[in-house]
């Protein structure tokens, strides 16, 4: 049913294997607990129907990540964190064959997040164990349940994709998946400038200066967890950071009393954290402050956004909440408001949406610009 692989000549033997195709189905098992980076525990694959458990403490992978991105396709269920390791391990990207079974479930009407486990039992009616979800994957040697389970994450996965492919074809949908996936492979590997960091951290409320002191704390905290590897939330999480620049505290004893501040932090980088919310730059570097989110368009627009969404959903057969996300709709908010680049909209709205929905809706929004801004508006 499976081999697992831990010596390098038996790899060998794998990748003169993978040299017969170029499809192959991909899952991995890691550890992510104490550190920013996870640890590979094991690498499931799948090549012509055979499976391998490649195990990630022992060996050598750079020629097996070289195979998988000139590969033909790669198939994943939720490859979010698979693809977000590979990146790591094999220091590139971006992974442009993906197939992921989870997004063409979406595409089908079977939700945004649908269970590797419910994808098989939907779709193929076979029944997988979950069990050993938080099974410690660097121990050895694997238990014989823990290896099972690894390699039933493989197993049926070239079977799944098989039959949602032909559904997709079907209904046309298939190219659409496929540059889905292509957009979510982009964003894995898109980092955020170092500069901009503190935009995930503050909000309207906060001042200049407190924007200011966030930015500085963001940059410092990413260098930090990136030098050490270690989770970012060891070091200040979110919540902490902006207790930091709301009490602005003078001296180690406050520092101590923000909100989940850990006291390690406060003992070991107290006194530098306190000189970076206090010693801040002239005030024309401070950020502008962040306009407030738009919740919604005035009530006539928002209703022909609605119908325009339902209308096209209901042409091309895609589910509304495929076609469209809120995250996505809020990026036309603010590209209506300040006149951007369509250029730096969210890839997934520039491609086969684009014509019969995000033109459309630019245009709708556009005659609702007053009210939008007015939404925005923060007071000095």
């Amino acid at each position: 049913m499976f081999k697992f692989i831990h010596q390098q000549n038996e790899l060998e033997n794998v990748l003169d294997l993978m040299n017969q195709t170029s499809v192959y189905g991909l899952d991995t098992e890691f550890i992510k607990v104490n550190t920013l980076w996870p640890k590979l525990g094991v690498l499931q694959i799948n090549v012509n129907g055979q499976v391998f458990l490649l195990d990630g403490t022992t060996l050598d992978l750079n020629s097996f990540w070289a195979k998988i991105f000139k590969a033909n396709q790669n198939i994943f269920h939720a490859c979010g964190e698979d693809i977000d390791l590979i990146y790591h391990y094999s220091q590139q990207n971006h992974l442009e064959n993906v197939f992921d079974t989870q997004v063409a479930m979406s595409f089908l009407g079977h939700g945004l997040q649908v269970s590797y486990q419910n994808a098989l039992k939907q779709i193929l009616d076979i029944d997988i164990d979950k069990g050993q979800t938080r099974s410690d994957w660097l121990a050895r040697p694997l238990t014989d349940e823990q290896k099972s389970y690894a390699a039933n994450d493989v197993l049926y996965i070239m079977q799944l994709a098989d039959q949602l492919k032909a559904d997709l074809v079907q209904k046309r949908l298939y190219e659409n998946v496929l540059e889905d996936c292509t957009n979510l492979t982009l964003d894995i590997a898109s980092e955020t400038p170092k500069s901009k960091l503190y935009l995930d951290v503050g909000n309207y409320r906060h001042s200049r200066r407190q924007l200011m002191q966030l930015q500085l704390l963001s940059v410092w905290r990413e260098e930090m967890v990136k030098a050490l590897n270690q989770p970012r939330s060891f070091m200040l999480n979110n919540s902490t950071m902006i207790d930091l620049v709301e009490k602005n505290p003078k001296n180690t004893f406050q520092l101590s009393q923000i909100k989940d501040i850990r006291p390690n932090v406060v003992r070991e980088y107290g006194k530098i954290i306190l000189d970076i919310i206090k010693e801040l730059p002239d005030q024309d570097e401070w950020p502008l402050r962040i306009a407030r989110p738009i919740r919604h368009s005035s009530q006539g627009i928002t209703q022909s956004v609605d119908e325009l969404i339902e209308n096209v959903a209901t042409e091309v057969n895609i589910p509304k909440e495929v076609l469209m996300r809120k995250k996505w709709l809020g990026s036309l908010y603010q590209h209506v408001v300040f006149h951007g680049d369509e250029q730096d909209l969210p890839q997934y709205l520039l491609g086969w949406r684009y014509d019969m929905l995000t033109k459309p809706l630019i245009h709708l929004l556009n005659d609702d610009v007053d009210y939008l801004s007015k939404q925005m508006k923060v007071n000095d």
